[in-house]
């Protein structure tokens, strides 16, 4: 994993997890990689595996079973889409809008652009799927 600048590797990696929550990688109530599985396949180390986890376990999207590992909690996805819809519109939005005017950049070309990213996602999506991807 390429690691950006300006956010902490601990925070990119609750961020990873997150994403792959979303995108049905992980199941509510399915095991996750244990830290030191996760800290190898992220080239990181295992202590800074273990802040993200902790970071996640703290908003109540993985829990531990001692002795086991850790798993995807009940509710945890929908407790992402929800965090992740509130900063963004609460922050990110409102940047993007910002920009959009001061580059006088109209709605309508916008929302053509959104178009064509979603039926290009949509059509990713399908092709993963009857490649068997998903």
């Amino acid at each position: 994993m390429i690691f950006k600048e300006g956010k902490p590797i601990y925070a990119q990696i609750a961020d990873r997890i997150e994403d792959d929550i979303l995108n049905g990688k992980y199941q509510e109530e399915a095991r996750i990689p244990s830290v030191r599985e996760f800290a190898a396949l992220m080239e990181v180390n295992a202590n800074t595996t273990m802040r993200a986890y902790e970071m996640l376990q703290n908003r109540n999207i993985i829990y531990m079973k001692r002795g086991i590992g850790y798993f995807v909690s009940t509710g945890a996805r929908e407790l992402v889409l929800d965090n992740r819809k509130n900063v963004f519109i609460g922050e990110d939005l409102n940047s993007f809008f910002h920009e959009i005017y001061t580059l006088g950049i109209p709605i309508e070309e916008i929302t053509s652009l959104y178009q064509e990213y979603v039926q290009s996602m949509e059509a990713t999506k399908k092709l993963m799927e009857e490649e068997g991807w998903s």
